[in-house]
């Protein structure tokens, strides 16, 4: 679905960087806790520090995926930019019915051919793989056909509006050949740092999970001007029940599944509320949110947005007996509780106090980075958009025919749990997700 990546309106897959927050981590260690250092953390406690790896190579990079992107918003237009940027997925064709935004978007892919329609991008057999950053409403009918036209298909999360139009999106997916690829934008599925994070808790390093939260604080309208007041209400759909989940559906889905594929969950329900705080206009969805999804592990995770205040930002954090792990931009970190046991890696971190606390930077790919010459906790980017590590994992899915962690039915469990919390939020109260809800 398109997002809002340029003028004063919010981009939902950047981070927003805090000053309060940003300071807060630039005081604490930020020394790198490698991959094979995480599976062996529970247990392991004479692990040497990181060193480079003179055999390490990276991955050849494999041959090129041919690229069609359907919607030309701010998201679309973010994709087309991320694409070109990869050594293998050139955008051979681009599709939007609005003149003007399909105009604007072949600058960015000047060797596109530029379609009014999407039956006729489908239909250019030159096209291998399609990405569909439509509005949320418009993904049922566009994701089928192009899965019935043969193509890989990359939909933007969540991958539905409402849990039906999800469903029928995962069972005709569930029938696609071994080959042809299908993968949700549950980007952080694909990301290399949460799988790197994923590993500390798993293994046990945190202790046993306690809680967990996230939130998303942006001080912004969340509307488009146009001079035009048809184009005006299609610019704004994320504003209006009919075709929004709002901010939790539309925002905190991620936050949402990460949290069950961290804990290895289930959601069993979820209780909100929400209200129009800020923005007094004819939006239908609450600027401002809280939601809590209780796990069946019986561990709760809470999230919050509002579009009243920017203050700390986006994060996640984990907690648990003898650490809490905090998820920031693409970067994270480890609090070690004073009581928790040495696991033998921590010799080896430098780490700097901020009050009564001292981080340990936890830093995906850091064999690479040494590979490199250079020093993972300085070379780990804050401004890597998670998107662009997806379409990267796509195409890779692509060539290796291997199935993306960000499958259509994590894409169609995400939306179970996003409409329901949008439900939730709706009528102020608790609302239970079935387990036979759960299943495509």
């Amino acid at each position: 679905m398109q997002n809002d990546s340029t003028g004063p309106d919010l981009n939902r897959r950047t981070f927003f960087k805090g000053a309060s927050m940003a300071s807060m981590l630039t005081l604490m260690g930020a020394v790198p806790i490698t991959a094979e250092e995480a599976n062996k953390a529970a247990g392991d406690k004479t692990l040497p520090p990181p060193k480079a790896d003179p055999t390490y190579k990276e991955k050849p990079v494999g041959p090129p995926v041919k690229f069609g992107v359907i919607g030309l918003g701010p998201q679309g237009r973010e994709i087309i930019t991320h694409l070109g940027k990869l050594p293998n997925a050139p955008v051979v064709a681009i599709c939007d019915h609005y003149k003007s935004t399909l105009k604007r978007a072949a600058d960015a892919a000047p060797t596109a051919k530029g379609y009014a329609t999407a039956e006729e991008l489908l239909a250019d057999a030159n096209v291998q793989a399609v990405v569909i950053a439509t509005p949320t409403h418009q993904h049922r009918d566009l994701a089928i056909a192009a899965m019935k036209a043969g193509k890989h298909v990359y939909l933007e999360a969540p991958i539905a509006h409402t849990i039906d139009d999800a469903r029928a999106i995962a069972q005709i997916a569930a029938t696609l050949p071994a080959k042809q690829i299908f993968q949700s934008g549950m980007q952080f599925r694909e990301n290399p740092q949460h799988h790197h994070v994923l590993k500390f808790i798993r293994t046990g390093a945190t202790g046993k999970p306690s809680m967990s939260r996230g939130q998303w604080n942006k001080k912004t309208s969340w509307r488009k001007a146009s001079p035009n007041p048809d184009r005006e209400k299609a610019l704004n759909w994320r504003l209006y029940k009919e075709t929004s989940l709002g901010l939790v559906g539309e925002i905190g889905i991620h936050s949402l599944d990460t949290a069950g594929w961290y804990l290895g969950s289930t959601p069993v329900s979820v209780t909100g509320f929400g209200g129009i705080t800020q923005w007094q206009d004819d939006r239908e969805v609450a600027d401002t949110v809280h939601v809590v999804v209780e796990f069946a592990n019986g561990i709760r995770h809470s999230w919050s947005a509002t579009l009243a205040n920017s203050f700390e930002g986006e994060h996640d954090i984990y907690f648990g007996a003898s650490a809490a792990v905090l998820i920031r931009d693409n970067r994270a970190w480890m609090f070690k509780e004073s009581d928790a046991e040495l696991l033998g890696w921590e010799v080896y971190a430098r780490k700097e106090d901020f009050l009564t606390d001292s981080g340990i930077a936890l830093v995906a790919n850091a064999t690479k980075i040494l590979a490199q010459g250079k020093k993972p906790a300085e070379a780990a980017s804050e401004t890597d958009s998670p998107v662009r590590y997806a379409l990267e994992k796509f195409v890779e899915h692509v060539n290796d025919g291997t199935k993306p962690e960000a499958s259509a039915e994590v894409g169609y469990r995400a939306v179970v749990m996003a409409a329901k919390a949008q439900e939730a939020v709706l009528k102020g109260s608790r609302v239970e997700i079935p387990k036979e809800l759960l299943k495509v």
